[in-house]
């Protein structure tokens, strides 16, 4: 053991040093003080109660009339007073838990864990060479299912892709049913018609074994979007409702799209997207007090040259990571789009951007962090993407761990010891440490030397990821359903489908995956 001869003089020089700086708590990013976060609470409270949020649906205005607030049924404007929000954050649980196909758990959720799951709603694929892109079939599901399910720094699934193939009454629903059939992950998903959340719920509980299970043991969490500025829609009013009629995870989205559908300045998009996300969580904890939710965002930037709306631009990660500041500053799991590109390819920029926002995401204490896949302002996917955008997941997933701080770890004695001449390579400390420290990234990440590297074929990451989406394609990772609630799938997905109209019977049949 090393001794100091005088420990009370490193004492004074260890707190002459100290007054310098301020470490509390890291890795960590924050984008508000916390004065400013107080500044933007008192705000939202201001514009809920005096400017207040539109609700298209008819049954949402009643139930705030009911309970308080301040309704115009003709201009369908809801004024919320500060009590109300108050209660409803209370209600809102601070932490829940998602469980896997055989029930166990798998995310906690609001307990400082990072978990990462595939972007939503592409309506594009990226083939496997890289430059052919075409439209999303039903087929490509299952496969983001199936690769997925095996990558292990990609936590959670989510729908990623809207199929061109399956009517689009009932697009949300066979979404849901194609990921049950192929993968034993909790995921995200959402619903897009009036119906979608009640056709939804009944896959789930035939996954899980009934109803009352599927509520004890949540699998799916809903994402319901407003429509900036201070905007519910009918589709999102009713899916609302019923989420949390049912008691199901929901997951609010705020959209805001700086510069066009909100404040140009970022403090200002913020702001709206907390009036907002304030406003779905007052009326979610209205139907059901204590209703799972988390405090979701999906920020833009509407590029005014190229006439785009941007969802990797620098300033969309600062907005993300000022609202989770607010949705943890509200006692809520927080969620956020990043890992993901604008770019066309799994090029140099899908690289960075990536990169860039995944990591800023995970620093930020983001619970949920959806993207990975994903590029094209969201519309197209890849799935090599998402081979190499695991990397990304797993050094993100790595440095949130932070740094083992013990005296085993400072390894004080050994370098004393070893002194100038040591060879660490053989001892059993390093033995011990070497595979836990550092992050071993799979051959996506080449660290041959440039000879080796041309021995091998000279691959590049996208290759690598073209070879291993490949492997588990042809050998699935997750175990096969049982008969029972494979059947039990396949019978309430024909039963939504018949339902639909569109597909006569041979025709839903064939939609059986």
């Amino acid at each position: 053991m090393i001794k100091s001869s005088n420990c009370k003089t490193f004492q004074k020089i260890r707190r002459g040093i100290m007054e310098k700086f301020s470490f509390q708590d890291q890795p960590q990013l924050r984008m508000l003080s916390n004065d400013q976060i107080s500044t933007m609470h008192e705000k939202a409270l201001e514009l809920l109660e005096n400017t207040g949020v539109y609700f298209q649906g008819e049954e949402v205005l009643k139930i705030f009339d009911r309970s308080g607030a301040k309704v115009d049924f003709q201009t369908k404007i809801v004024k919320i007073p500060p009590q109300m929000v108050e209660t409803a954050v209370k209600n809102a649980p601070s932490s829940f838990t998602l469980y896997s196909r055989d029930g166990k758990p798998s995310a906690v959720l609001g307990q400082g864990n990072v978990y990462f799951d595939p972007g939503s709603s592409g309506i594009r694929m990226l083939e496997s060479d890289g430059e052919t892109v075409r439209e999303a079939a039903s087929e490509d599901l299952v496969k983001i299912a199936k690769v997925c399910e095996a990558l292990p720094h990609v936590d959670l699934l989510a729908t990623a892709l809207t199929p061109y193939d399956i009517p689009k009454n009932i697009g949300d629903s066979f979404r849901v049913y194609a990921l049950l059939k192929h993968s034993t992950k909790p995921f995200i998903t959402g619903a897009y018609s009036a119906d979608g959340v009640k056709a939804i719920r009944a896959l789930l509980a035939a996954d899980a074994g009934g109803f009352e299970k599927l509520r004890e043991k949540p699998r799916a969490v809903l994402d319901i979007t407003s429509i900036p500025p201070l905007k519910w829609t009918e589709v999102s009013c009713r899916n609302l409702m019923d989420a949390a009629t049912y008691g199901m995870p929901i997951e609010t989205i705020s959209v805001p799209l700086l510069g066009a559908a909100s404040p140009a300045t970022l403090a200002g998009s913020v702001l709206l997207h907390t009036v907002e996300t304030l406003s779905g969580i007052v009326l979610t904890q209205l139907i059901n007090p204590g209703n799972p939710m988390i405090y979701g965002s999906a920020p833009m930037f509407f590029d005014m040259k190229n006439m785009t709306t941007s969802l990797n631009s620098i300033e969309t990660s600062m907005i993300a990571g000022a609202c989770s500041q607010m949705g943890k500053y509200y006692g809520m799991p927080v969620h956020t789009y990043a890992c993901l590109s604008d770019a066309k390819r799994c090029d140099s920029q899908a690289g960075l951007e990536s990169a860039v926002s995944g990591i800023l995401a995970a620093l930020a204490g983001i619970d949920i962090i959806s993207g990975p896949g994903m590029l094209d302002f969201c519309n197209t996917f890849s799935l090599e993407k998402l081979v190499i955008d695991n990397e990304i997941c797993g050094m993100a997933h790595r440095i949130t761990r932070g740094m083992d701080f013990s005296e085993e770890t400072l390894a004080a004695d050994l370098i004393a010891e070893m002194g100038s001449h040591g060879d660490y390579l053989s001892t059993r400390h390093t033995l011990k440490w070497f595979k836990k420290e550092p992050y071993l990234p799979s051959a996506v990440i080449d660290r041959q030397n440039c000879e080796k590297w041309k021995e091998r074929g000279a691959k590049t990451s996208f290759d690598h990821a073209r070879e291993i989406v490949s492997e588990m394609l042809e050998n699935p990772k997750a175990p096969p359903l049982s008969r029972e609630i494979s059947d039990a799938l396949d019978r309430v997905w024909f039963q939504i489908a018949a339902d639909d109209g569109e597909l006569d019977e041979a025709a839903v049949k064939a939609t059986f995956v």
